[in-house]
């Protein structure tokens, strides 16, 4: 889990981003403002997040571009926790915001129900 840490830390000052750990579960929160699910490609694979966003804006009306400040693309290639199960991640955007959800893996202790039979 450090070098993901580690890796958002080294992420530039414009990105801005949570990182929530629970019991059974990481949650990256970054904010992609302007993306939409149809301008984000997200992938964990491999034991790599990798996140490509760009914010597409057309001027309006008969207004063209004399200097543009607030593009944004973004092209992250993150390491995966050790403890996360790739397969099971899930991903949603709303208004400007990422979140994709990192299930860990179940280890440890299992309690297993023990039953009474009947003997005949």
């Amino acid at each position: 889990m450090s070098a993901l840490r580690d890796a958002l830390r080294d992420l530039s000052d414009d990105v801005f981003f949570d990182l929530l750990e629970s019991e059974d579960a990481y949650l990256l929160v970054l904010d992609v403002p302007g993306v939409s699910a149809d301008s984000l490609e997200l992938s964990v694979d491999d034991g790599r997040i990798s996140i490509d966003a760009h914010r597409e804006k057309e001027p309006e009306d008969d207004y063209r571009y004399l200097e543009e400040n607030r593009s944004l693309f973004l092209d992250v290639d993150l390491p995966l926790p050790a403890d996360a199960i790739e397969t099971e991640a899930e991903a949603a955007v709303e208004r400007g915001v990422l979140e994709l959800t990192l299930p860990k893996t179940r280890d440890g202790e299992m309690t297993i129900d023990v039953v009474e039979e009947d003997a005949d």
